[in-house]
């Protein structure tokens, strides 16, 4: 413990050290970064600004564009910076404010993808009651309690994570602070702790996926006894749309917070935190839009409105 600092500076390990063209690389990240941002941007515009999007499956679109957005944010402007300045320097308090975003941006995208599963159920299973069932008062609520839920995951790792004691190397092998990464450099016994953060993160994880599953299974069996080809159709292009999201996004936190430490090594961890904090960002919007037509004919006639 003689090396113990409470509140010091830490390190992170440069991203574009492990590539041959770290100049490239760190341009290919900042063109992501833009895509991200400006995808996700016109997204929420043409959401807002076409009365045919006013629905709740777009309101629940346009705030999962807004955490993508603020997710994204967290972390590349911080390492993109570092590696132009040549500063891979953070500060304790940067350090947890960081780890606090990125954890409640997180855990309210976790909770939001299941409010969207459960929108697509009620759409498609019970159509004459969905104006009732999901009205505006509804969609809020069930946002709210998906920002709270988020943010009650930040409140409870953030805290105890950061007043561990850390001695030795400050050096976190990530390109930022993620609670595994930063966990590692404590030089107290971390097991417990460890223990009810797989906890956690399963319980975090298990509430979403049961909502996703169940909903899902109930839309199939219901688009299986559909008469209509047009309608079947029409609802396994939304829904599928939506799968691809869940599928990138919880395959990569099942990854990060689930499996065993011996399946981890630090360039396996970036590589997968690289996938869902930028690319994953970065689709959702062309998933959700690309496979859209009400979302490729709004964006035509805003064409149509600028270009007049």
């Amino acid at each position: 413990m003689s090396n113990y600092t409470g509140q010091s500076d830490f390190t992170l390990v440069r991203f574009f050290s492990q590539s041959k063209q770290p100049a490239l690389l760190a341009m290919v990240i900042f063109v992501v970064f833009l895509m991200a941002l400006s995808g996700n941007a016109l997204l929420i515009l043409l959401i807002h600004s076409d009365t045919c999007l006013h629905t709740p499956m777009y309101f629940f679109i346009s705030q999962l564009s807004l955490m993508d957005m603020m997710y994204i944010s967290v972390t590349v402007p911080k390492m993109l910076m570092d590696q132009v300045l040549g500063n891979h320097k953070i500060s304790a308090a940067a350090c947890g404010i960081q780890m606090f975003l990125y954890l409640t941006l997180g855990g309210s995208e976790f909770f939001l993808l299941a409010a969207m599963s459960y929108d697509r159920y009620v759409a498609i299973c019970h159509p004459l009651r969905y104006p009732v069932l999901m009205n505006r008062r509804v969609c809020l609520l069930l946002m709210s309690v998906c920002w709270f839920l988020g943010s009650l995951d930040g409140f409870m790792l953030t805290p105890v994570t950061m007043t561990f004691p850390f001695c030795g190397s400050h050096e976190i092998h990530h390109f930022f602070c993620e609670v595994p990464a930063v966990t590692k450099l404590s030089c107290s016994d971390t097991q417990l702790y460890e223990t009810l953060m797989y906890l956690c993160c399963v319980l975090m994880l298990l509430i979403p996926v049961t909502v996703i599953s169940s909903s899902y299974s109930c839309i199939l069996l219901t688009v299986h006894r559909m008469n209509s080809a047009e309608g079947r159709k029409k609802a396994l292009a939304t829904c599928s749309s939506h799968m691809t999201v869940v599928i990138l996004f919880y395959g990569a936190a099942v990854y990060t917070y689930m499996l065993p430490a011996s399946f981890h090594t630090p360039e396996k961890d970036m590589v997968v935190s690289v996938f869902y904090t930028i690319l994953t960002p970065m689709l959702n919007p062309l998933i959700y839009s690309l496979r859209n037509k009400n979302v490729t004919e709004a964006l035509k006639k805003l064409f149509e409105l600028v270009y007049k």
